[in-house]
């Protein structure tokens, strides 16, 4: 039987020329249903918008909206595979507008219409998750599982955080969410791929949810509320999240928890892991501390979210204001946190629930229950009319006389009327609430502003550190705070400056000594800010580790280059210490990033030049390929017997070949094996030759890619071996010198001009590698001498260039890389004055300097090209530390502009850009006049 919409109130159509738009696609409704759906278009564009695209749809949904809800929850849970992006998007359309319709007209209360949205949420995350679960399954991505784990997730929990985890999701809610696997599902040996595999479940998880397509978006996701963010993958096992909130959980998070559970996967795994979680959240004793921690958060909000004054309705934000929701949400958990330890009645996830507990208990009055629970409804509900207009994650009345009136129609009400209940209500609850977190609060100590580029939300986290937990240690800080915002707030990109600032702090586990240390020496606050607001590369490693400042202080960091064997032997003794594989790779990240980082400090503070930092970014790279090597070796020759024949080498190609690299840049590589006759390894499960050393490569490739706790240390590019991406990733001696000698193109033999081995796969006699090293040299310097036909050379650098012109055009006078008379450009040049010349030194220069030996350029030109590849190099080098991309003048900031002109030695961004414009036409008429010369050569000679 059908139960249609019972409507109990209507809005008005602030315009209703737009109402009677929407009207005209659904000429079947009448009455009551016809006026609700006039008012509600035409005061909300959003929802005129939803109602034309579902004409077709919502007679029949407002017949029985209950009904209408449960199969669009059917329909979701049968979609296929490849209808899952539009299916979810139609469905979501669908339930917001029903839900809003159901709202407006109050056929369902408060609860019912949040209840909606969160069990639509869940079960689009429940269907995304579990399809790419079953995905990554069919791939044998996931080992050990089998298509009877997919309706479990493989072990995979998504644990529904805030208003989510309490069924109160507001109209145009995120949806927080921290994804757990277990980990004891999987063989241990297999964990790591076995993380990836959820690493990689869930990021395509919230692109399927939060991709804005044609159809529109399903939920945007956020998954900071995890441990550690910064720094941790999007889904973590279970056993690492407990170990966090056992030593390092914060009063914030308990308060998180409070609401926390299983929406999503594998929903027994997150019951067992919020059992253990509950000594954590519920502490056994009365803890009165936490008022103190809430109140902080509460001033730091108001600080930094500018809500801290007067309540004055226009603009003022409903969540986070004074008398806001946010303030009946605090009061709650609150309380909830001092004695939940000790009375398990007072755990509901629900705000409206906890209040109710807390009142049968007596820790809340009854009349202020009943009083809080009346205008948390009351915000709640005007919360989702401002956010119905344009369906925007907002909080805040509007300002205008019209966005106040649209919001009032939407509720049926007068406009004053609406702003003196919406005042009354305010100032209400801010009477309730303030007296418990600050019953004798003395006049508020001047706050610093907090400049409008930087997240407040960030900020806001900061008194609940260690490092500001004392008296003292906030004491300092306050006196450094203005000046750190200041300077954040001038930097090129403040939020990641900013990011980074937090992560620096949040890893302190004391603040005194060190905040007193910034105050004797300026110069390392200097320091701080010239990395966090310059450098996105040198922030992103300082965001994780903080102790890098001992290293700074401790003298020797600020010393001269070691020497390579020198270098080694550090990283050596590094990983001799390290037990297993794992810990091996993850030491070997920290080793690196720390050494990254030193490159580019010095680089930052003008101890080194932009072509010194290149060398040293290429040399740490061949140090960790090399060290890496026999590691990677060991751990796969267990399973598959050593290398056979004389092993394989590492031949670096591109710019580490070149040997100069940036801060950002790949590594090109290529495998090159000798099996000397082998035909296959001798081990538990040997392999035939050719996938031998191809599986070895790839564990090669990983060891250097893969993502882990201290992140990864490169991108591999292999693009360049013979065949490019149609050929094996590892190629026999044989087959390699043979292709380069009868099959290669001009541009293979081009790239072979900077082709150096770098390490070595064999076993623990390294003779036959070294042995396959020097025959690979060998044979380089012999083909490379050969003499080619000039205009053969010329002709395919020629068509080259055209080739890549056509590909991809610079982006701006700031990109140095790319387009004519630009760096590739003159790297091409001197690659084909290697080839022409005989010369068989990988760098620029020496190319350069063939070119004139062979008679192809002249001197004064290969000069010219020589000077502007160094300020091309300088300013790509900059340009990679300051952001890792593209320069944007526009958005640099003061100290990003300061650096690229000092590492260029140009006084101003305007004098350095005209300088670069010049040298790119310079360059590129040097490069056509000699290119041009195709053709004339042979007829000189002739």
């Amino acid at each position: 039987m059908a139960h249609p919409i019972d409507i109990q109130r209507l809005p008005r159509a602030f315009d209703p020329d737009l109402g009677e738009d929407a009207l005209a696609s659904l000429p079947d409704l009448s009455g009551d249903q016809a006026a609700l759906v006039k008012g509600a278009a035409g005061s909300s564009p959003y929802l005129k918008e939803l109602a034309q695209r579902e004409a077709g749809w919502l007679p029949e949904a407002l017949a029985d909206p209950d009904a209408a809800i449960s199969a669009v929850m059917g329909d979701v849970r049968a979609l296929a595979p490849d209808q899952l992006k539009p299916g979810l998007r139609q469905a979501k359309r669908r339930v917001a507008l029903l839900s809003g319709l159901c709202d407006l007209a109050g056929a369902w209360d408060l609860m019912q219409v949040t209840g909606t949205l969160t069990d639509f949420a869940a079960l689009c995350a429940d269907v995304a998750i579990k399809a790419e679960i079953a995905a990554l399954i069919r791939r044998k991505k996931l080992p050990g599982l089998t298509d009877d784990d997919v309706e479990s997730a493989g072990g995979l929990t998504l644990l529904a955080m805030g208003k989510m985890g309490a069924h109160e999701l507001n109209y145009s809610s995120d949806i927080d969410m921290i994804c757990l696997f277990d980990e004891t599902r999987f063989d241990p040996a297999d964990f790591y791929e076995a993380r990836q595999g959820m690493v990689r479940a869930t990021r395509n998880m919230c692109t399927t949810l939060s991709e804005r397509t044609a159809d529109g978006y399903v939920f945007r996701t956020d998954l900071r509320l995890r441990p550690d963010p910064s720094v941790t993958p999007v889904a973590m096992a279970m056993e690492a999240a407990e170990r966090y909130y056992e030593s390092l959980g914060r009063t914030w998070e308990r308060a998180a928890y409070i609401k926390a559970r299983p929406c999503a996967g594998d929903l027994e795994a997150g019951a067992r892991f919020l059992t253990t979680l509950r000594p954590f959240v519920w502490r056994r004793h009365l803890d009165f501390a936490a008022i103190q921690d809430a109140h902080d958060m509460r001033l730091r909000i108001r600080e930094n979210k500018g809500t801290g004054g007067p309540i004055t309705v226009p603009g003022h934000d409903m969540k986070l204001g004074r008398g806001g929701i946010r303030e009946i949400e605090f009061f709650t958990q609150t309380r909830q946190l001092i004695a939940g330890g000790r009375d398990e009645t007072l755990r509901p996830r629900g705000t409206l629930d906890g209040l109710r507990a807390l009142a049968a208990r007596n820790w809340v009055p009854q009349e202020v229950c009943d009083q809080l629970i009346d205008h948390y409804v009351a915000h709640r509900e005007v919360e989702h009319r401002i956010q119905m207009v344009h369906d925007a994650q907002t909080h805040r009345m509007p300002q205008s006389e019209d966005g106040i009136a649209r919001v009032a129609c939407l509720m049926g009400r007068d406009v004053d009327d609406l702003m003196a209940d919406v005042k009354a209500r305010l100032s209400e609850v801010h009477e309730l609430t303030e007296g418990f977190f600050a019953p004798d609060a003395q006049p508020a100590a001047p706050v610093v502003a907090v400049p409008q580029e930087l997240d407040g939300d960030i900020i806001a986290r900061w008194p609940t550190y260690p490092a500001l937990r004392s008296a003292r240690g906030a004491q300092i800080f306050e006196r450094l705070k203005p000046e750190l915002l200041s300077r954040l707030s001038r930097t090129a990109q403040p939020g990641e400056a900013l990011v980074a600032l937090d992560g620096f702090l949040a890893g302190l586990p004391a603040g005194v000594q060190l905040f007193s240390l910034f105050e004797a020496n300026p110069q390392l606050i200097d320091l701080l800010i010239d990395i966090v607001g310059t450098s996105g590369t040198l922030a992103s490693y300082l965001s994780r580790n903080s102790g890098v400042f001992d290293a700074v202080l401790g003298g020797s960091f600020f010393d001269a280059w070691p020497e390579r064997s020198e270098l080694r032997g550090a990283l050596d003794a590094v990983l001799s210490r390290e037990e297993d594989y794992e810990s091996q790779l993850d030491a070997t990240r920290r080793w690196c990033k720390e050494w990254h980082f030193r490159i580019g400090v010095h680089h930052l503070r003008g101890l080194i030049d932009a072509e010194t930092a290149g060398k040293q970014y290429s040399e740490l790279a061949e140090v960790v390929i090399a060290a890496l090597a026999p590691l990677v070796v060991a751990q796969f020759a267990r399973k598959h017997g050593t290398p056979p024949g004389r092993g394989a080498a590492v031949l670096a190609m591109g710019s580490l070949g070149a040997g100069r690299i940036n801060a950002q840049s790949d590594l090109d590589v290529i495998v090159i094996y000798d099996a000397a006759g082998q035909e296959a390894s001798e081990g538990p499960r040997a392999l035939a030759t050719r996938p031998y050393y191809a599986r070895l490569t790839q564990a090669l490739i990983t060891a250097l890619t893969a993502p882990m706790s201290q992140g990864r240390l490169y991108e591999v590019d292999m693009r360049l071996r013979p065949s490019g991406t149609q050929g094996p990733v590892a190629t026999s001696f044989d087959s390699f010198t043979t292709y380069q000698e009868n099959d290669a193109w001009v541009w293979e033999h081009l790239a072979l001009t900077r082709a150096r081995v770098v390490a070595s796969l064999a076993g623990e006699d390294q003779s036959g590698s070294e042995e396959l090293a020097d025959d690979i040299r060998a044979f380089r310097q012999r083909f490379l001498s050969q003499p080619r036909p000039r205009d053969t050379v010329l002709a395919e650098v020629a068509s080259m260039r055209e080739r890549l012109a056509a590909a991809k055009t610079p982006a701006g006078p700031w990109d140095a890389k790319t387009g004519a008379g630009r760096m590739l450009d003159i790297e091409l040049i001197g690659q084909a004055g290697v080839l022409l010349s005989g010369e068989t030194a990988q760098d620029v220069a020496s190319g350069l300097r063939g070119a004139v030996a062979c008679g192809w350029l002249d001197a004064a030109g290969a000069a010219e090209l020589q000077r502007g590849y160094d300020l091309f190099w300088s300013v790509q080098t900059a340009a990679r530390l300051v952001s890792g991309k593209a320069i944007d003048e526009d958005t640099m900031g003061e100290g990003g502009a300061q650096f690229l002109c000092r590492s260029t030695g140009h006084d101003s961004l305007a004098e350095l850009r005209e300088a670069l414009e010049t040298a790119y036409a310079a360059c590129a008429k040097i490069i056509a006049e000699g290119l041009a010369q195709v053709g004339a050569h042979d007829a000189d000679e002739t």
